[in-house]
């Protein structure tokens, strides 16, 4: 389809390639291999002057209409499918990357990516420097002649900073550097990277392009020049593609991702003001309360304040009674789900990092992080107030 649609009529659509059947439901193509006419046509699929499929490694027809699909919403020129989110992001970094080259990062970062920022890439002699992401003067200071890559989260998880992705993209573009961006909290309803600047954009797709906590999966999107270039030949000898069976449910989350995604903030901006105003809440953080410290920038680069809520409680005898009272929000670490998760990041997704590194990034042992449903508001409200009341 084509661009004048709404996004929400394209995500319907896009993507979809009906064969001999003229099936609605797009096709679940459950095969590794395919045929050849002719041995001419297997060389010619080989040598790429024949563009068909070759491997499911390399390409599948369901996962090519999943590609397409988020391609068109992302508005990116393609997009490469992958096994999961850290797939994601380790193609994005060691595609892209030799020896001697150097990447700046913002130190906000979800523990997994740490670790391959911190500890795996200087492994292979790529060197590393992390920054406070919402300080332009400390990118700018980090960056050099060889710095390669930049990357952030924005917001991050869990603390839901906002980093001004035009403005790390200018100062990376300015020594030749390309800007990749983890969209997933602001996910790609309300927030366009490579609109702002960005070079990459990457999703956990597990998260809210599935949407119900069904299947891993993720995404990298960007130029046909590095999709299908350095990102592809990574990809192709590597291996970590995301299966036939996860696009297929992935394309399926697609349909209601609009609809989903703007009910879920409804209700996590409901939250976050409801725990602002209680008074054994120390912060709660969302980016459309006045008081987050970068409220401004979210209004201009998001158009919703997304669908995670922090909140910071006394400490961690206080968070745990809090966690264990409630009855509606299960306690697990994914996010972006239908059903509200709450969290308790330095236990969990952050417990790897040293204590000084989790409180310099604002986990303190307080804090939670909710991500938040599609459950009746006032249900949902009635179940913070509940794990109020039980500390």
């Amino acid at each position: 389809m084509t661009k004048p649609f709404h996004p929400r009529t394209r995500m319907i659509h896009d993507g979809s390639d009906r064969r001999g059947f003229g099936e609605m439901s797009e096709a679940l193509y459950l095969t590794q291999g395919f045929a050849y006419a002719s041995a001419e046509q297997a060389e010619a699929r080989f040598d790429g002057s024949d563009p068909g499929y070759v491997y499911a490694r390399y390409g599948n027809p369901t996962v090519g209409m999943f590609e397409e699909r988020l391609a068109s919403l992302e508005g990116a020129e393609a997009c490469f499918a992958t096994a999961s989110g850290m797939a994601a992001v380790n193609a994005a970094m060691f595609s892209q990357l030799s020896a001697g080259d150097h990447v700046v990062a913002a130190r906000a970062l979800f523990g997994s990516c740490h670790y391959i920022i911190d500890t795996l890439l200087p492994r292979f002699g790529v060197e590393t420097t992390l920054v406070d992401g919402t300080d332009l003067d400390q990118w700018r200071a980090a960056v050099r002649d060889g710095t390669k890559l930049c990357f952030l989260e924005s917001p991050s998880n869990p603390t839901l900073e906002i980093i001004d992705i035009a403005g790390v993209a200018q100062i990376a573009h300015a020594v030749g550097a390309k800007l990749i961006v983890d969209n997933v909290f602001a996910t790609p309803c309300f927030q366009r990277p490579l609109d702002l600047g960005a070079d990459l954009v990457m999703y956990s797709t597990t998260k809210h392009i599935d949407g119900q906590g069904r299947c891993l999966g993720g995404a990298l999107l960007g130029t046909r020049e590095v999709i299908g270039g350095p990102v592809m030949e990574y990809m192709k000898h590597t291996g970590a593609a995301l299966s036939p069976f996860n696009a297929w449910v992935m394309l399926k989350g697609l349909e209601t991702i609009y609809l989903r995604c703007d009910a879920q903030a409804t209700n996590a901006e409901a939250i976050a003001r409801h725990l602002a105003g209680h008074g054994a809440v120390k912060r709660a953080v969302y980016p459309t309360l006045a008081d987050h410290p970068q409220h401004a920038l979210a209004m201009r680069q998001m158009e919703r304040g997304g669908t995670v809520v922090a909140l910071e409680l006394a400490d961690k005898k206080a968070a745990f009674a809090f966690l264990n009272a409630l009855e509606i929000a299960k306690i697990s670490n994914n996010l972006g789900d239908a059903k509200t998760i709450a969290t308790h990041p330095s236990t969990t997704t952050h417990q790897r990092l040293t204590e000084e590194d989790r409180l310099s990034l604002g986990i303190t042992q307080g804090l939670i992080r909710l991500s938040v449903g599609l459950e009746a508001t006032e249900d949902l409200l009635a179940d913070m107030d509940r794990g109020l009341a039980a500390m």
